[in-house]
């Protein structure tokens, strides 16, 4: 509840793929690989190997999400596993570290957006064909791995700024017949504002929290039974209300406020935020970071309380048709979704940042929205459901539309900047390779050592 954005949704199974593509050690495998006798395909320092099978693993991976994916291209992806073993073997001379509290924040966080998506936890477990704990008793050596890789990978290209004129030179080189065609995209933005509850739904659902902290400060229940049974948050009730090890920034200021003010170990009294009415408990503190569960209760949202949302947006829409007011203005002014707020009410790509979105990834119900508007249109306010199942009001706004084009620096120049933004961290990367490769010792299969991925490791590496 806290987490996930209201402002924009993403099909599912395009969601669900942008995960697995977001790791290189993904929490979950969505393709099994034939099972077969499994060999070590390469060594990376003292300890370190890949197997047969896990290359198999992560191919059948990419071919489920790129079905053009061949076999040829399994030489690249071994040089990206042992490129994650380089740089833990790095984390490790570096004494570069990561808890295990970090560890099992990570899985739980993971998890939890899993559950999200499937709706419940029975429901992953099912399509995964293991339970909640099976799954993090599998993954939690790949996830450490993962973080510490990552951890020396950002510190190495943190650095790394592209100008305007190198946009422009990558731009340049690409050959005209290999430029590629861009979809139909659009920007969009939104003003949500929840339907205000009564007063006495308000009341009601306070003395409901209330009534739920009594029992566990009494000790008829345990917190994570509490919120088993009665948390309201669909993100995290079926996990026994575990919120993961999450930052201040990652919640709401009255949350936040509140949690991090508790002992480890402490329950807080009731805290209202614009969600409703939460117990905390603090976990573990950790710095600026904490594990924490919480309970969530909602007020009751009336007939009564949905007309009012749609009146006042109704107002906030007369005042930006006539110019009274603009659109971020607007959002700061009337928004009462915190995560839209953060953005200017624009919708944004939670993969790459940027405000450009394909329209054959919006949730149908904004793609439907915005058929009939022109750029720079809003539309009339409607009720809407968000991805948690709540009701709640909004006005879409219609920033720009592209057509289906072939790519240029005018209209996709963000897009361009994060490719080539990308392919100098990726040289950045691959200087840093050369320079280390003859520190470590690496050993890899003979059937993969004529690969072109690794022509230029042939004098760096202890292959005999």
């Amino acid at each position: 509840m806290i987490y996930y954005s209201r402002a924009f949704a993403f099909k599912p199974l395009t969601l669900i793929l942008m995960l697995v593509m977001a790791f290189s050690a993904p929490l979950f495998s969505y393709a099994q690989a034939p099972q077969s006798a499994d060999k070590v395909l390469a060594i990376v320092g003292r300890n370190k190997i890949i197997l047969q099978s896990e290359l198999e693993q992560q191919a059948a991976s990419e071919k489920m999400q790129n079905p053009d994916f061949s076999d040829g291209q399994k030489c690249s992806l071994l040089q990206q596993m042992i490129m994650q073993k380089l740089l833990v073997e790095q984390a490790e001379r570096d004494s570069v570290y990561v808890t295990d509290e970090e560890v099992e924040g990570q899985l739980d966080n993971r998890l939890r957006y899993f559950i999200h998506v499937y709706g419940s936890k029975e429901k992953l477990e099912e399509a995964i064909g293991k339970t909640v704990y099976q799954l993090k008793e599998d993954k939690r050596d790949d996830i450490k791995e993962y973080m510490l890789a990552e951890k020396v990978r950002t510190t190495l290209i943190q650095n790394v700024k592209i100008t305007p004129g190198e946009v422009r030179t990558f731009f340049d080189k690409i050959p005209i017949d290999s430029l590629p065609f861009f979809p139909a995209s659009v920007e969009v933005g939104q003003i949500v504002v929840d339907p205000p509850t009564t007063q006495e739904m308000n009341d009601y659902a306070k003395g409901k929290a209330e009534d739920i902290r009594k029992e566990i400060m009494s000790g008829s229940k345990t917190f994570e039974t509490a919120a088993t049974f009665y948390s309201e948050d669909p993100g995290s009730k079926d996990n026994a209300g575990d919120l993961g090890l999450v930052g201040r920034n990652d919640m709401v200021a009255p949350f936040s406020a509140a949690a991090f003010k508790l002992q480890d170990g402490e329950i807080s009294q009731v805290v209202k935020t614009t969600f409703g009415y939460h117990i905390i408990q603090m976990v573990k503190r950790q710095g600026d970071q904490a594990h924490l569960r919480h309970i969530l209760i909602r007020p009751q949202i009336t007939s009564g309380d949905i007309k009012k949302a749609l009146n006042k947006l109704d107002s906030v829409r007369s005042e930006l048709v006539s110019n009274k007011i603009t659109f971020p203005e607007a959002v700061g002014k009337y928004a009462t979704d915190e995560s839209s707020k953060r953005t200017g009410g624009m919708v944004v790509n939670p993969t790459t940042g940027s405000t450009q979105i394909d329209i054959s990834v919006l949730d149908p119900g904004t793609a439907l929205m915005i058929d009939s508007l022109k750029p720079g249109d809003f539309s009339q306010p409607q009720v809407f459901k968000t991805e948690t199942g709540e009701q709640s009001c909004r006005i879409v706004y219609l920033k720009s539309r592209t057509e289906p084009h072939k790519a240029n620096l005018k209209e996709d120049y963000s897009k361009i900047q994060e490719v080539a933004l990308e392919q100098k961290k990726a040289q950045k990367l691959q200087e840093w390779l050369r320079e280390k490769l003859p520190t470590y010792y690496i050993k890899i299969a003979p059937e993969y050592q004529a690969c072109n991925d690794f022509k230029d490791w042939k004098m760096a590496t202890n292959d005999q």
